[in-house]
């Protein structure tokens, strides 16, 4: 059973539980502007306001989560619908996992599934550094996807600290002063480098998570893509600042 098969199986099981299927609930789910996703920050690096990524919401019952995704998706349907997605593409995941947050969110099991804005994002890069220090003092921190005010904070805590993304602008350039490497070609021995991996939550929006599931070092994910599969996968997850 790959992930997202597991994660649909325990969330209708959670739906079912709770009688959720029962009702004619519709899910609303529309692509947020870079303002909506981020609002104003003084940064202007970050990839929702440079057009590499984007963001999508799920209302469900007036509860909102959302996701990070490259395919930008609008889509109202009853909550049965989005359980029979197919999620071999990342536009169905998109969905599927903004609608999962939302839910979840709804039920009371989760928080911050909407994304930080204005200011916060550099709050929240600074509380994940200090946690980062707290825990992993003098360890080889690996970032996995570039998040630019995270990446300046890591900088400020740890000597040894590498970075993988997957944009080609980004990688072989360096940024606050770290090497941004190819996430393909350089992830093996990076892998073998690295004693603590800070992953951003959208990998399991691109698929890309798979490649972390099974590393013998800790792995930690951040953000509010990967909410509702933190919970029900019980995934360690540190997103401060959303609401």
């Amino acid at each position: 059973m790959d992930i997202y098969e597991e994660l649909l199986e325990k969330f209708q099981n959670l739906v079912e539980k709770e009688g959720l299927e029962k009702e004619e609930i519709a899910v609303d789910i529309k692509s947020l502007t870079p303002t909506e996703s981020i609002g104003n920050p003084k940064r202007k690096d970050f990839p929702l306001l440079t057009g590499k990524e984007a963001m999508v919401e799920a209302n469900f019952k007036g509860a909102k989560g959302q996701a990070f995704t490259l395919s930008r998706s609008t889509y109202q349907g009853r909550l049965n619908d989005v359980l029979n997605l197919d999620l071999s593409n990342n536009y169905n995941k998109a969905i599927f996992l903004s609608t999962l947050n939302a839910v979840l969110k709804y039920l009371g099991l989760i928080d911050h599934t909407v994304h930080c804005k204005d200011e916060e994002p550099e709050t929240c890069a600074f509380e994940i550094s200090r946690y980062m220090e707290e825990h992993f003092q003098d360890k080889k921190i690996v970032l996995i996807g570039y998040q630019p005010a995270i990446l300046e904070a890591l900088t400020n805590v740890s000597v040894e600290l590498r970075i993988l993304d997957l944009n080609p602008i980004n990688i072989g350039e360096y940024r606050y002063g770290v090497l941004v490497e190819d996430g393909e070609k350089d992830f093996e021995e990076i892998t073998q480098w690295g004693d603590v991996f800070l992953v951003t939550g959208s990998t399991l929006a691109n698929g890309s998570i798979v490649n972390f599931l099974n590393l013998k070092q800790p792995v930690i994910f951040y953000g509010n893509t990967i909410a509702g599969a933190a919970y029900l996968l019980h995934l360690p997850r540190l997103c401060f600042k959303a609401s």
